[in-house]
């Protein structure tokens, strides 16, 4: 029998849609850096850079919501090829200018707006079509994988190939790549089975509500359900306290604390970042605990609690060790959510629901990063870190104790081999 982690490769779809979404995430994760030394050829500096970053976020964030009630109401399939489709000529056109010495800033600003609006639309469809190809006991090392493969290639390998491109060649060389790698990804993703199962919404006969009714059922099935709606509250928060410290403050701390620079703080978030793929592989290989909401909150909770030692830290090894082990844990958390909303979530609307979960998630996430800042003005570097360290343990305890989670996760057990109880779904397809 095949390693618990590997289970997923015996379906033909599933390694069809990995092999699309890794490439497709590698590609986001050239873009990074395309976009960034794309602005400075033009001249740009970090205000110009800022309104291309920013119109990447707004496309994100402006259109999350209504990626997940068309997830549930259109064809996951049809949807995530049509993003590729799009990705694809978005980025060939960006080549194009770009070798043709036509490109403008508010072409590269346009852009980012489509490929953030594409990953809105993208992942809802990823996380509501991946339960229809898998069967339920596979989905925990499905998303093991998925937390393993894209802070390697969107964190490390994509940025790392191209800065080897934009270094040996030009930044037009790299969005080539970019409209390459988005070619292959195309490709491979029609070759994804037609079945029913993957573009079924509806029961036959059965009328489509609009789609303001459509959310209203999701958040309505949010706020009713405790272990969901603290979850995603205790995000928020948690969310809110550490990314700001990690994004804007670090650098500072690898700068007048550890005499680093910019390699030293690209180091830290590798560390980061490798740490997460080591959380996820490892959540793969195992079986669902059956405490699953309090080891997920315990470990992402209790994995921030390294962050408030660093203001002690004197050396850049004793800083990427404090960066890995919260990596680990948020892996291992991941991969316990999302297996969790599509096992508990109806299939109907698992689209919506991972959208919200998407918002929410990254509501806050430019509000901590504008507060970083200013606090430091006034509150010592290390005392900020402590806070970022301490809160999401607290927190998480009292997610934990309100979500009623001690509870909640012995009533509706997720340890056996069954599917999930609350879907009006066809099967998944074994292929």
């Amino acid at each position: 029998m095949a390693p618990r982690a590997l289970r997923p490769f015996a379906h033909r779809d599933y390694r069809i849609l990995l092999i699309a979404m890794a490439i497709s995430v590698f590609a986001h994760g050239m873009w990074a850096v395309a976009m960034v030394y794309q602005v400075k050829h033009l001249g740009g500096g970090p205000a110009q850079l800022s309104v291309v970053a920013t119109a990447t976020s707004l496309g994100l964030l402006g259109f999350v919501l209504v990626g997940g009630i068309t997830a549930d109401r259109v064809s996951c399939r049809k949807i995530i090829i049509l993003v590729e489709a799009v990705s694809l000529f978005v980025m060939a056109t960006v080549a194009t200018l770009a070798i043709t010495g036509a490109m403008e800033l508010w072409h590269l600003a346009v852009a980012g707006f489509i490929q953030g609006a594409g990953a809105a639309f993208f992942f809802p469809a990823y996380s509501a079509l991946l339960p229809r190809i898998l069967p339920a006991e596979d989905l925990l090392a499905a998303n093991g994988m998925e937390g393993m493969f894209r802070p390697v290639l969107q964190q490390a390998a994509g940025p790392a190939i191209a800065g080897v491109l934009v270094a040996s060649f030009n930044p037009s060389m790299a969005v080539v790549g970019i409209a390459a790698c988005h070619v292959v990804a195309f490709l491979v993703l029609n070759m994804l089975g037609h079945h029913k199962a993957y573009d079924a919404h509806l029961e036959p006969n059965q009328k489509r509500p609009s789609a303001l009714a459509d959310l209203r059922e999701a958040v309505g099935y949010t706020v009713g359900t405790p272990w969901l709606l603290w979850t995603l509250l205790f995000a928020v928060i948690s969310v809110l306290s550490f990314i700001g410290p990690i994004e804007v403050l670090l650098p500072f701390v690898v700068e007048d604390q550890l005499g680093g620079d910019a390699k030293t703080f690209g180091f830290m978030l590798a560390a980061y970042g490798i740490g997460s793929a080591i959380g996820s592989m490892v959540t793969s290989s195992f079986p669902l605990p059956r405490r699953y909401l309090t080891f997920m909150i315990m470990f992402w909770g209790f994995g921030t609690l390294p962050l408030a030692l660093i203001g002690l830290t004197s050396t850049p090894l004793a800083l990427a060790i404090i960066m890995v082990i919260p990596g680990i844990t948020g892996g291992l958390g991941q991969v316990i959510w999302g297996t969790l909303l599509q096992r508990r979530v109806p299939h109907h609307m698992l689209g919506r629901i991972s959208s919200l979960d998407f918002f929410v998630s990254l509501a806050l996430m430019p509000v901590s990063m504008a507060l970083a800042g200013p606090l430091a003005e006034v509150i010592p570097l290390w005392m900020i870190f402590v806070v970022a360290g301490v809160a999401s343990p607290v927190i998480g305890i009292i997610a934990w104790f309100a979500g009623r989670m001690y509870r909640d996760e012995i009533e509706h057990p997720l340890d056996r081999f069954d599917a999930p109880q609350q879907t009006d779904a066809s099967p998944a397809i074994d292929l």
